[in-house]
């Protein structure tokens, strides 16, 4: 095999991968239905037909930078152009997998919103997506010289920090058993988790 076809290879992947990320992002929007209203209504029937969506608008903005903070991270974890792999095509399926099914997961609880079971099928989605982020980045950087491109801190920060999304989601998680109502505030914890990260990883540089 030629020293150009492991390349092609391993571009057909990211393609292939960056199609998935954006066509979930996409559908995330679809998923928000405009509402149907009887022309010549008044002001007040749209505002309130807006306001019914919240919840949807909710989810897409809250789904949305999720997804788009998984699809930086497998950017940059093959930011330093490694060589292809086979090993590389399951658990990047996989990853795509939980990607894909986050609109869903997205739709179910905003048209639930309060719901326990909905609220713990989304943040277990996050969890499992986290899980096979942080797999399919350390598997991508354990190739070639991802240290000389991110440096070894970098590197350690970029194979954890998917597990902040992780961390916040589980929190979400068990606190959607006792207030599914406000479980969803506790994704707001993952920049905490990721500060938390990365004084580990530079307290083990040190």
């Amino acid at each position: 095999m030629s020293h150009s076809a492991p390349d092609h290879l391993l571009e057909r992947m990211l393609f292939f991968s960056d199609a998935v990320f954006a066509i979930a992002i996409t559908l995330l929007i679809i998923e928000v239905h405009v509402p149907e209203i009887p022309p010549g209504s008044a002001p007040g029937v749209y505002l309130h037909a807006l306001l019914e969506l919240l919840p949807a608008f909710f989810g897409y903005v809250l789904s949305f930078l999720v997804i788009a903070r998984f699809w930086i991270t497998h950017h940059s974890a093959f930011a330093h152009a490694p060589p292809f792999d086979a090993k590389l095509l399951w658990p990047n399926v996989q990853l795509l997998m939980s990607i894909a099914f986050m609109p869903f997961a997205t739709a179910f609880m905003a048209r639930n919103i309060g719901a326990m079971v909905p609220a713990l099928v989304y943040f277990l989605v996050l969890m499992v997506a986290s899980l096979l982020s942080v797999r399919m980045v350390r598997k991508a950087t354990l190739l070639g010289d991802a240290a000389a491109l991110h440096g070894v801190e970098g590197l350690a920060m970029l194979r954890t920090r998917g597990l902040s999304i992780f961390f916040a989601a589980a929190l979400a998680f068990a606190l959607g058993f006792f207030v599914p109502q406000i479980s969803p505030a506790a994704l707001a914890t993952a920049p905490l988790w990721l500060y938390l990260l990365k004084r580990r990883a530079q307290a083990r540089k040190g």
